[in-house]
């Protein structure tokens, strides 16, 4: 079945900010995210010497979409637009500060019981990973078994879905770490899945000590 390569949007002001996106509109990648995108686009043109990589999908938000689009035209494929992997929706905690919503109580759910929270006015994470999965396996059967396809979303939906294929609980996905313009990618099979990558980055920078 197919490898699935799940690809995390570069950096925008939003998240150099530390405040959720979430669903809003309009919300571009930076100058430093426009860099990251045409990286990983060069980097999955290198690697696709014998052109297994079938089809770009993207969630149809603005950051993604321009992730999206150097990795296309450096696959000569077009960008497919996806809804199913959209952001989750933060309902009322769109465009807040993680910062700030970190010093409510409710905060502590969010990171330990994830699978008990629902945003205000938004998604519970089961929704998300129910959606996202199922994006995912309906892509999957428009596949070949050899091919691969990438996949342009963000950074919850894309832990949800790993955490899923590797059968680690709903209350564990917060300890999955996926970086801006980083890969991840998922092996597919009858029954069966593996994770290959987790969070690679095309360059990695350590704290300072």
């Amino acid at each position: 079945m197919p490898i699935v390569l799940l690809v995390r949007h570069g950096e925008n002001d939003y998240v150099k900010k530390g405040r959720l996106a979430g669903r809003l509109p309009d919300i571009h990648l930076n100058e430093k995210g426009r860099a990251q995108a045409q990286a990983v686009a060069e980097a999955l043109a290198k690697a696709n010497q014998h052109g297994v990589i079938k089809a770009v999908y993207s969630s149809p938000m603005e950051r993604t979409l321009e992730t999206a689009a150097p990795i296309a035209e450096a696959l000569q494929l077009e960008v497919i637009p996806r809804p199913g992997l959209l952001e989750v929706d933060f309902g009322e905690w769109e465009n807040k500060k993680v910062k700030g919503l970190s010093r409510l109580k409710i905060w502590r759910k969010v990171q330990q019981a994830p699978s008990l929270f629902q945003f205000p006015g938004g998604e519970t994470f089961h929704q998300a990973q129910h959606r996202v999965c199922q994006e995912i396996e309906g892509l999957v059967a428009l596949h070949d078994q050899k091919d691969v396809f990438v996949c342009v979303g963000h950074s919850d939906p894309i832990k949800l879905a790993v955490a899923y294929y590797i059968g680690l609980p709903l209350d564990l996905f917060q300890r999955l770490s996926v970086s801006p313009a980083s890969i991840s990618a998922l092996f597919l099979g009858d029954g069966v899945s593996r994770l290959l990558a987790l969070n690679a980055e095309l360059s990695l920078s350590l704290p300072k000590p």
